[in-house]
């Protein structure tokens, strides 16, 4: 017996000199939404100020946007226009007629395709999603075309109506043939955008009058529209926003997997539907505001995680801030370079098709 206890003393001891393996310090997933494995490099600092700075840069954007033209005006006049405008004075008008309307036409569509981007690629956990990609756009295009042609209504307020339906029904479509699969649901996009966007054109050029009123919001423009428009679908874009960032935070537990979210206590289909809903309203508005603008609601987000990292809580109000700057930014720079102007959504797309090649090319994106 004395045997069996120095025995079991000397085990303890050597127990006791043995190294213990420093225990690594998770931070809760709920709290961080970062992945297992991967190391949270950015720090509530450093994202508060990238918030700031994108505010900031919104706002030389804006100002940009009213100065810059065909016809330029010096700052110092486009402060006055917006003050204290004159009557007759050329530069005033053009100002608060025509590019006020186009510059909050760029900032509501901007943000609501950069937060309906960022939402569709946190619920599919698909790096390629986006409103455009996985056939929203079109389904809200062909919408409108049809309350065009068929019904006559073309005034934004009424449009929008068939653009939510429209968008509705190619997410429907999508969804049942991808089986919520990231591979098949970018597949299923494609294949509903190859299908709408021909019979979107065949109504538009078989209607003279509708391609007439159309023409310019087809391509993805931000002019063609005025004050009315945005009085209009502002109250849709609002709601759609306030959805999401009401459910930003249940996002990082959806980046982990269904079975972990549900885990930490998620509803999975209630936040999918939320986010779904805030989807079909961001991307149907934004359609009905600025036509089919494509690749901007995939290249924010990815942008959005870089800069402030994989939380969700920090993403989504990020990708409201970049939508506006890149769409804007377009917009400016489809000004300045031809006389006669190059539509934003053009623009976008030139500056989105790189990044949607990087994208695909790539092995693996953080958080999804």
């Amino acid at each position: 017996m004395q045997t069996s206890v120095r025995a079991d003393d000397a085990d303890a001891d050597a127990d006791a000199a043995a190294p213990v393996a420093p225990v690594a310090r998770v931070a809760p997933v709920a709290a961080t939404g970062a992945l297992p494995g991967v190391p949270v490099r950015t720090g509530r600092g450093r994202r508060t100020a990238v918030l700031v700075g994108a505010v900031l840069l919104l706002l030389v954007a804006v100002a940009l946007s009213l100065a810059l033209g065909v016809r330029g005006v010096a700052l110092r006049d486009t402060w006055q226009a917006l003050v204290d405008p004159v009557a007759g004075n050329v530069d005033h008008d053009v100002i608060r007629g025509q590019r006020v309307p186009r510059t909050i036409i760029g900032v509501l569509a901007g943000a609501a395709l950069g937060l309906a981007g960022g939402l569709a690629q946190a619920i599919t956990r698909n790096p390629l999603a986006d409103p455009g990609l996985l056939g929203l756009n079109a389904g809200a295009s062909l919408g409108i075309v049809v309350a065009a042609t068929a019904f006559g209504v073309v005034s934004p307020g009424g449009s929008v109506w068939f653009g939510f339906l429209g968008a509705a029904l190619a997410a429907v479509l999508v969804f049942a043939i991808g089986h919520g699969r990231p591979v098949q649901l970018a597949l299923a996009g494609a294949t509903v955008s190859a299908l709408m966007v021909p019979i979107s054109n065949l109504l538009l050029f078989r209607d003279v009058d509708a391609f007439n009123q159309l023409r310019f919001w087809a391509v993805g423009a931000l002019t063609g529209r005025d004050v009315d428009a945005i009085a209009g679908l502002w109250p849709f874009l609002l709601v759609g926003a306030l959805i999401a960032l009401f459910v930003a935070h249940r996002l990082n537990g959806l980046a982990l997997g269904d079975d972990v979210a549900a885990a930490l206590g998620q509803s999975v289909g209630t936040t999918r539907l939320l986010a779904g809903i805030a989807i079909v309203a961001l991307a149907g508005a934004a359609t009905a505001l600025a036509g089919p603008i494509a690749l901007v609601g995939l290249v924010v987000p990815h942008a959005a995680r870089r800069l402030v990292g994989q939380d969700y809580r920090w993403v989504v109000p990020l990708c409201a801030l970049l939508g506006p700057i890149l769409l804007v930014t377009a917009d400016i720079i489809g000004r300045l370079v031809r006389q006669d102007e190059l539509e934003a959504g053009v623009v976008a797309a030139l500056i989105g098709a790189p990044v949607l090649v990087a994208v695909a090319r790539g092995r693996r994106v953080a958080g999804l």
